[in-house]
């Protein structure tokens, strides 16, 4: 309806004689110099039937981009204020290590260089890729031959620190190829491996196996069965995390559009977390566009994994040591410097006084310096 018109005195001269008549909308015709194709669809475009199909395109534009916007708000928000005092390192923090360590393309120079690099910093535990596992579970003893000698070098160079043999897979989750874990004779052989890597000399046995959907019961069964064999050799047993789920149904409805289930529930995660002495959250490679969204992203991530990961469980979380840009990983986003703040602001939000909690750093053959300056300026007292 359109507005009326009203004189000094407050009465109406809508329809009056002589009264200004209401001013009538008329629809805007394309310019003539406008292509006739542009015409054509402009005209196509007004018609009244595709008025109510133009309503629900609008409404259906809506319900999706309101959520987006309001979850990137509330990121947004996530990263604001400053990290509490004292949330720095409780000197546990981890390093994901490249194959080339027990293959034997690293020498005793490089493992002095290492020492060196890490002396002064809150890393007690090397990740170091000793695999990958066959899609049977097995371990072929080809792969890591130096292995020993690596063990050996680091204990010798960084008292303290424990070397932990790194091993996965691809899973046969979302597609025909990969270790299947439904098959018991294949988490009979993973075990066996992992008995077979310990006898090598390793402090510790570390997993990450991907994809692996939330809800999986195969695989807290393997982690109840290795957990038996670490603690029989007084070692340790750590897992790679996939994310948690960052709001309600996100994960379902990822699932359902592409087939790829990316988050693990946060009682899931809670399972996980429970049967293992170290979970390292994978808290990279998250899409985020702006350094902003992802350190609060970060910041949540830390708070759902802190509720519900024990005392007595070291939690570590990811810190993305490697520069990308893609449709994943965004490197001006992602940065140390944004992933430090966020885990500290999350720490200080939900559990400052965590003892048994630290950062693990992937990896160590993309590190930059501007990486490993990030971390000890951010995180290291």
């Amino acid at each position: 309806m359109g507005t009326k018109h009203t004189d000094p005195e407050g009465e109406s001269r809508a329809g009056l004689p002589g009264a200004e008549p209401e001013p009538q909308e008329t629809p805007e015709e394309p310019s003539p110099r406008t292509p006739a194709w542009a015409r054509r669809t402009a005209r196509v475009w007004r018609h009244p039937r595709l008025r109510l199909p133009k309503r629900i395109a609008l409404a259906l534009a809506l319900v999706l981009l309101l959520p987006l916007l309001a979850a990137g708000i509330a990121l947004r928000v996530n990263y604001a204020g400053d990290p509490a005092a004292g949330t720095q390192t409780r000197n546990r923090d981890a390093l994901w290590m490249g194959h080339a360590w027990v293959d034997g393309r690293k020498r005793d120079a490089d493992v002095k260089a290492l020492a060196k690099r890490l002396r002064g910093t809150g890393i007690r535990d090397l990740y170091v890729h000793a695999g990958p596992l066959e899609h049977d579970g097995t371990l072929p003893e080809s792969v890591h031959p130096r292995a020993r000698w690596l063990v050996g070098a680091v204990h010798r160079e960084l008292p303290g620190v424990r070397v932990q043999a790194w091993l996965g897979d691809k899973l046969a989750s979302e597609g025909p190829v990969g270790l299947r874990l439904e098959r018991a004779a294949t988490r009979t052989a993973v075990v066996g491996s992992a008995r077979q890597i310990l006898a090598a000399g390793f402090d510790g046995v570390h997993f990450d196996l991907e994809p692996l959907h939330s809800g999986d019961r195969d695989y807290l069964s393997l982690l109840d069965d290795l957990r038996g064999v670490t603690r029989a050799a007084h070692v340790q047993l750590s897992v790679a995390a996939h994310q948690i789920d960052p709001f309600p149904a996100a994960n379902a409805i990822r699932g359902a559009l592409s087939g790829h289930p990316k988050w693990w529930s946060q009682s899931y995660f809670g399972q996980v977390a429970r049967r293992v002495d170290q979970i390292a959250v994978m808290s990279y490679d998250t899409a985020m566009p702006m350094e902003s969204l992802y350190g609060g992203y970060v910041a949540q991530q830390t708070s759902l994994a802190l509720e519900v990961t024990p005392e007595s469980t070291d939690l570590l979380m990811g810190l993305p040591f490697y520069y990308e840009d893609n449709l994943s990983h965004h490197g001006s986003a992602e940065t140390v410097t944004a992933a430090v703040r966020g885990t500290r602001l999350g720490l200080s939000r939900t559990d400052r006084d965590r003892e048994n909690f630290g950062v693990a750093l992937y990896v160590d053959f993309a590190a930059r310096e501007s990486d490993w300056t990030a971390y000890r300026k951010g995180w290291l007292p």
